[in-house]
């Protein structure tokens, strides 16, 4: 079986560290996907879900990740993010609540850095919420 070592690190925890057979991972041109033997590579990740399968047996796993960047490097892949979340860690509740709040300060009139904020607070309220959805 083809693998690769894959690290997920979120900003306040380590989230996975081992090996995989498959990992896509959402960037601003869509969803990029990543097996053994890639090409070395540098790459942004923008708030979204990340799919990942440890092995040819086991189910795709999931989780729901902000901004960050992946570093693909001699079979290795390192993902760092802001947040990583497994759809079972997910308040979809508080999901709703985040994406209304975030909806409402779009509307206002507001400083640019305000807007961008509330832009990527709604962005991560929609992924956590998405990602949520994948739980079977």
């Amino acid at each position: 079986m083809n693998s690769f070592h894959l690290c997920i690190l979120a900003a306040d925890k380590p989230f996975y560290d081992g090996e995989c057979v498959s990992l896509v991972i959402p960037t601003d041109d869509g969803n990029y996907g990543v097996q053994a033997h890639h090409h070395n590579m540098i790459s942004a990740i923008v708030a979204g879900t990340v799919s990942f399968q440890r092995n040819d047996k086991e189910p795709h796993e999931f989780a729901a990740v902000s901004q960050g960047i992946m570093k693909v490097e001699n079979n290795d892949v390192l993902i760092l993010v802001d947040t990583a979340e497994r759809p079972d860690e997910i308040d979809a509740n508080r999901a709703k609540r985040d994406a209304e709040e975030a909806k409402e300060i779009l509307l206002q009139k507001r400083s640019l850095s305000e807007y961008k904020e509330a832009e990527a607070r709604l962005a991560r309220a929609l992924t956590r919420i998405r990602t949520k959805g994948k739980i079977k």
